[in-house]
This record gives structure tokens, sequence and C-alpha cells, in this order.
């Protein structure tokens, strides 16, 4: 049986890269998709509705159940609206890929506050507004599988991605609470951070010769296995794709130094002193 028979998968920036590849192996796993995309560019911008029907076309062609939708991620009539796609047309929904993105890349003393708040719109905001319509209606059917998309610069920083950056570490956070509060209802929320060869990373150099080696397909595969009953247990994680290799980020904190009561609070120049072993794992 396939994996996602009788679900309904709702996928937010559907229309290229990632999300078209997991769009493509849910609908052929068996779930009915919403593809969702405005069709902006990789800064956002211009609209353009082919990107998701193209992808729509692409699903009703391999004998697969679609449809489009181009409301966008960052407001919260547009998130209501995507779900709403998905109860219109299927009546139900089972699974939410928030995956919709765009960057705008500048050095910390030159990032305009524009920027930095449209990145934060689509990525952090737009995966909460969407969060929040699709938990109310897995609330209510008591079961349901949301899957949010983080990064290796959020995790760990990166030169140029200020504002990228503290979206996906939000995204991390935002992605820890909701699975803490959802798992009462039966919904399970958990986030990939891929690293994958897409219009967003293609002028990357580390992405110049990387055609097949990361290429999105190998992250629809991590989607799929979240989506599914195969996670059932799962909640809470942040599965980092890079190719064929696999792993998991998480938070870890160092064993710490404890003063003695008796000695008084730390003073600066005492954390100085003790740095190293207050930072040793």
């Amino acid at each position: 049986m396939a994996l996602l028979n009788g679900k309904v998968a709702v996928i937010t920036g559907a229309g290229n890269g990632i999300g078209r590849a997991t769009a493509l192996l849910f609908a052929r796993e068996g779930a009915k998709v919403v593809v969702n995309d405005i069709g902006g560019g990789r800064a956002g911008g211009a609209e353009d509705r082919s990107a998701a029907d193209k992808v729509v076309a692409e699903i009703r062609k391999a004998g697969g159940t679609a449809e489009a939708s181009y409301d966008s991620v960052a407001t919260k009539q547009g998130a209501e609206a995507i779900v709403g796609k998905a109860l219109a047309a299927f009546g139900q929904i089972d699974v939410l890929l928030n995956n919709a993105g765009i960057l705008r890349d500048k050095t910390l003393l030159k990032l305009q506050l524009a920027d930095w708040q449209a990145v934060l719109d689509v990525h952090l905001t737009g995966s909460f507004l969407c969060i929040q319509a699709a938990a109310a209606v897995m609330k209510a059917q008591g079961s349901g599988s949301i899957i949010n998309t983080s990064s290796v610069s959020g995790m760990l920083g990166n030169f140029g991605q200020a504002n990228y950056s503290a979206a996906k570490a939000g995204i991390y956070g935002l992605t820890r609470t909701a699975s803490i509060e959802l798992s009462r209802y039966g919904v399970r929320v958990n986030a990939v951070a891929p690293i994958a060869k897409t219009r967003l990373t293609e002028d990357l150099p580390m992405f110049e010769k990387a055609e097949d080696a990361l290429s999105p397909a190998h992250v629809a595969p991590a989607h799929l296995f979240l989506a599914s009953d195969l996670s059932r247990e799962v909640t809470g994680a942040v599965l980092c794709v890079a190719g064929a290799r696999l792993s998991v980020y998480k938070v870890v904190e160092s064993a710490g130094q404890i003063k003695h009561a008796d000695s008084g609070i730390w003073t600066a120049a005492e954390i100085a002193k003790h740095f190293a072993l207050i930072d040793k794992l």
C-alpha cells in the first residue's frame, strides 16, 4: 500500500525545487496534493500562477490528484485560504509542509529593514500562520503531520544571511514549541533542514558541481517519512538532509560548572578563568 493513501497534503512553495520534488513523490504515494506557490522570483515580488499549475499538470498526467493554490503564506488571509483550498477540494488536511521561501542576502551592516522583514514574513511568520490554520483542523481530526523547513544557516549561522538565519533559527524554536503543544491532539510537528541545489542556492560555490549529489530528490523522501505513519513516534525533530547524508540537529548544553554556595556568586573574572570548563561538553 502507498504510504499516503487517503491523505491530503498541502505543500507551500511547491512550484519548484524541493517543494515540487516532494509534491510529485507525495502524489505517487497516494496523497491528494494542494500545490501552493505564488510563482514569485527568488527574492519574492512578481507573481506567476504557471509555477503551481505546471506541477499540478505533472501530477495529474501521472494519474495523481492535485489542486493549485496561489495564495501567499505571509498573510493570515493567505494562510487560511491555502488550508481552505484543501478543505474545499478534499474535505480534510493531513499533512502540511511549510516549504515556501525567498532570499534577500546582504551582510549585516548593509541589510535594509524591508529585506529583513520580507524574509521573516515568508519563512517564519508564514510557517506560524500556516501551522495555526492547519492545526485547528488537525486538532478536530485528532491527527496530522506538520513539517517545517529550517536550515543549516539557522542552526549554525552563515555569512550574509542574518535575515534568513534568524528566520530559520526561529523555525527551530517554533517547531519545538508546536510539537509540545500539539502532541496532545495527535499532531506531530517536525522540521527538515535541507542542503540541496535549488534556484535559491544554485549560484553558491558549493553547488556549482552538485547536480545529482545534492538534488531536491534527496530531500523528498525525508518529507515522506515525516508525513507518513512510519514516523508516528517522531515529533520535535529537525532532520538534516545533505544528499546521501542524514543527521539530526539538536541543541546541546554543556555539562557546566557549579560554584559552591558558600563562596559567593560568580564574578566576571572567575567566569573568564573557568570558561573552558564551563564550555566543555
